[in-house]
């Protein structure tokens, strides 16, 4: 029992212990609590990049470690369209090569924005980006000039071509090789596809004495080769080039090929972004009907297009209407295609209807044979006749772009009644002929 005079005493010590506990608990430091690692949430991967089944000549120079041009001062001919598969300029991918040196570019019809007029001529300039000098192929010089090579190892030749002989591109390449194996300078081609594919061959060939700007190459109009094999027929072939044989023999091609592409695709199938190759040749479309309306509307009197759209696609005659136009063109029955009337804009943007030109039969479709049919229904409509009554000047224009005196004699004589279809029979002839002749400059199955 606890003696009632000791309880106060217990109860205050009790109480003093319990504040003295508190008194040292509050005179230690507090521990610091450990920082808590914020929770990152990582973004999720990009989707893995899709690329064209089909890569380019820059594309395989690349992956194989720029081996062709080690070591070399370089030149670049090419455009707007001279781009990887991943849409990136041959230009930046060459100054980025470890063990070469771009030192210039060279540009061709349109220069080398690819804004220029068709037929305007190009001066030679500074790239603004590169700083790098830029001879202009197309202007004062339609090859490069000995001090312009100077210096350099190779010259490396991008150009997308659509596959049709008068399109100046392969004629520029064959300039340029012409004066790189006279002057021993390496040509290198990074090779392209052909819009068309690679089993096309149709319309004239070209005769030696139409030879010219708009033709430097004898094969059929649609000639059904990319520019890497134009140029091995270049290369291989006597009496291509403008050079000796002990300079041709002498000369150095390396084409680097395509891989993933043959001779069966057109260019949807390839995967690769179209980028225009010239003002009027925007998109593969064009570039498909640059084959089949080009040569029918050479002073012709036919126009092509529906007002600003449609380059090469839509076709119209002075005075005639669509229903017109597409009646008198139905008469020919010519295989593959077919017109439609079809909305444009004219360059007030206002609509307007015009006829346009659909393949219907990609097997069954000659690419010229629309355009020589255009020949005859341009005779039947005009007053005079159309082909004898031009001028020297626009005689020698029609004659170097369609390139058979045969044909141009013809139209002259006969008018309205020229046979096309005799000379379409033998133009399809030759061409078969031409492509088993030129299988041994394919590349590609």
């Amino acid at each position: 029992m606890i003696r009632r005079s000791l309880v106060p005493f217990i109860f205050g010590a009790a109480a003093l212990g319990a504040l003295v506990l508190l008194a040292a608990c509050a005179s230690k430091p507090k521990p610091v609590p450990k920082p808590v690692a914020p929770v990152v949430i990582a973004p999720p991967p990009p989707p893995p990049e899709i690329l064209p089944p089909v890569m380019l000549g820059i594309d395989v120079l690349e992956a194989d470690g720029f081996k062709a041009i080690a070591g070399k001062k370089i030149g670049l001919l090419t455009h707007p369209a001279g781009v990887n598969r991943r849409g990136e300029s041959t230009v930046d991918v060459l100054r980025r090569a470890p063990n070469a040196k771009l030192v210039a570019l060279f540009g061709p019809e349109h220069g080398i924005s690819g804004t220029d007029k068709a037929g305007d001529n190009v001066p030679d300039t500074v790239d603004k980006r590169t700083g790098l000098p830029v001879y202009s192929l197309y202007g004062k010089h339609n090859k490069p000039t000995a001090a312009q090579l100077k210096g350099l190892d190779a010259l490396v030749i991008d150009l997308q071509d659509i596959g049709t002989r008068s399109y100046t591109f392969n004629i520029v390449m064959r300039y340029a090789m012409d004066s790189c194996f006279q002057h021993g300078v390496e040509v290198v081609v990074l090779d392209r596809p052909n819009p068309l594919g690679g089993l096309k061959a149709d319309g004239p060939p070209l005769d030696a004495e139409w030879m010219s700007g708009v033709g430097a190459f004898r094969i059929p109009y649609v000639h059904g080769l990319t520019m890497g094999e134009l140029a091995t027929m270049a290369k291989q072939a006597p009496r291509v080039l403008a050079v000796t044989e002990k300079q041709r023999a002498k000369g150095k091609l390396t084409v680097i090929p395509l891989r993933g592409w043959t001779r069966a695709m057109r260019w949807p199938e390839t995967g690769l972004k179209w980028i225009a190759t010239s003002p009027n040749v925007p998109n593969y479309d064009a570039a498909v009907g640059y084959a089949m309306v080009g040569l029918g509307c050479q002073n012709s009197g036919w126009t092509w297009g529906i007002g600003r759209d449609f380059p090469f696609r839509g076709i119209g005659y002075p005075k005639k209407k669509p229903d017109e136009i597409i009646a008198a063109l139905e008469t020919y029955h010519i295989p593959g295609i077919r017109l439609v009337k079809r909305d444009g804009r004219d360059r007030e943007g206002k609509i307007i209807t015009g006829v346009y030109v659909e393949i219907s039969d990609w097997d069954a479709w000659h690419p010229t044979e629309l355009s020589f049919y255009m020949h005859k229904q341009a005779e039947k409509w005009s007053v005079m006749k159309v082909f004898a009554t031009l001028t020297t000047a626009e005689q020698a224009t029609f004659q170097k772009h369609v390139g058979s005196t045969a044909w141009y004699d013809a139209l002259k004589r006969d008018g309205m009644q020229v046979d096309v279809a005799a000379f379409l029979k033998n133009w399809t002839e030759r061409a078969t002929t031409y492509q088993q002749q030129a299988r041994k400059y394919w590349l590609y199955p």
